[in-house]
């Protein structure tokens, strides 16, 4: 914590004559993270007063493509030269970068995002503090550093983030202020598909996913990145199934609760995801959303295209935007409806993804105001089927025919036995 003895060890460089000028920084998350009293995972350096030329003498191995990034001959830690940078473009790619002997900490850490990102500590463990993290993160206080903070769009993204994983911390207005700009001017446009992605899906892992597309929305980035999600705040629903009423603010639960369980990812994205129908519901009927799956799954193709999402992420939010509806009905099915809902949901092939497939639907359950520890007995009926399902040995019985179609009816009868007799008769 503030305040209390930082244990983090700075590596030395390499013994070598040429840089005994040479000093070298932890630098970042890993000085923050000890600070806040958390665990270190990795750590960056810089290191200052040295060229390329010394750190590959000194037997570094560069890595870097854009600017002079090298690994250590022993920790294999990432060691980077002071650098500055100089907006050319737009776009998070848009720089110039300069790193020479000459460029000192101070101007190394002006160019970073926040204030609690830009402290280093030196080699006798000593803090170096120019911007006021330490205060700020005291204050719990997410706060940009410079006025250049404006130049790299992906730093709206990462703020969104950080409030998602310090979900105490609060956003400076004065950072907010900028993070407007940013999206007035154009540059969250320039933001390519696979870093929105990186960014979205590492802070969908993060402990209050929410936060982070409330301050999406707040400085209006929501709308140029993800316009689907964006549309769902504002739109009502039947208060006696959603006591919270507004769309956006349960896909918010919704997403918290699968963060609370420890879902995967798969699971969060779907949860984000299975409701976009409902921003397009036409006004007349609402607050109903009659056919808002199929609206659902519509949207969700047009942002997997446009976000480049992984299939594994892709296909889990396909079955639970078309499905998560029908879920709830399986109490009033007969064994035979059951049974045909397990082959649409491809159970019997995928039971890992359809386990995936009700933590989603349960997310959806218990996302709503009043409702967060409610029973899921449809699940559990949907779970029984499945179970029975799969103690039929298939292809024992498809080995007592020779036409396809009899092959397919022998089996789908004897499943439909096992749904009857193991799950059915203990609801008579």
């Amino acid at each position: 914590m503030i305040g209390s003895a930082v244990l983090l060890v700075v590596p030395s460089m390499p013994a070598d004559k040429s840089h005994l000028s040479a000093q070298t920084f932890c630098v970042g998350g890993a000085v923050r993270d000890e600070l806040l009293g958390l665990p270190v995972k990795d750590r960056d350096f810089v290191v200052v007063g040295s060229t390329p030329e010394q750190m590959l003498k000194a037997g570094f191995k560069p890595v870097g493509k854009d600017f002079p990034v090298f690994l250590h001959p022993d920790t294999h830690e990432e060691y980077a030269l002071a650098r500055t940078e100089r907006k050319t473009a737009k776009g998070y790619k848009g720089f110039v970068v300069h790193a020479a002997s000459d460029v000192t900490l101070e101007q190394d850490l002006s160019r970073r995002d926040f204030t609690m990102n830009a402290i280093a500590k030196a080699q006798d463990g000593s803090l170096i503090d120019p911007y006021g993290g330490q205060a700020d993160i005291r204050a719990k206080m997410l706060r940009h550093v410079s006025e250049a903070f404006v130049e790299d769009p992906v730093r709206i993204l990462r703020a969104a983030r950080f409030l998602a994983r310090f979900n105490d911390f609060k956003l400076a207005p004065e950072t907010l202020d900028l993070m407007r700009q940013m999206v007035a001017d154009g540059e969250v446009d320039a933001l390519v598909p696979e870093r929105v992605w990186q960014e979205l899906s590492r802070g969908l892992m993060e402990a209050k996913p929410s936060r982070m597309f409330e301050t999406l929305r707040a400085c209006g980035a929501l709308q140029r990145i993800f316009p689907e999600l964006n549309a769902l705040w504002g739109v009502p629903q039947p208060p006696q199934h959603h006591p919270e009423i507004d769309t956006g603010v349960h896909v918010m639960m919704v997403i918290d609760y699968a963060a609370s369980q420890n879902f995967s990812l798969p699971v969060r994205f779907a949860a984000l995801t299975h409701d976009l129908g409902k921003g397009a519901t036409p006004k007349d009927i609402l607050p109903r959303h009659i056919g808002h799956e199929a609206r659902s799954v519509d949207l969700l193709k047009v942002v997997c295209k446009r976000l480049r999402v992984p299939n594994e992420c892709r296909e889990l939010a396909h079955i639970v935007a078309k499905f998560h509806g029908k879920l709830h009905q399986v109490g009033k099915m007969r064994a035979d409806t059951l049974l045909e809902f397990l082959i649409d949901l491809d159970a019997i092939r995928q039971p890992e993804r359809f386990e995936d497939f009700l933590k989603a639907c349960e997310a959806d359950s218990r996302g709503r105001t009043g409702l967060e520890n409610c029973p899921q007995p449809d699940a559990e009926l949907t779970r029984a089927a499945l179970k029975a399902v799969l103690t039929v040995e298939a292809g024992a019985v498809a080995c007592q025919f020779t036409e396809p179609e009899k092959i397919k009816q022998a089996v789908f009868g004897a499943r439909l036995n096992a749904i009857k007799h193991q799950v059915f008769s203990l609801k008579i």
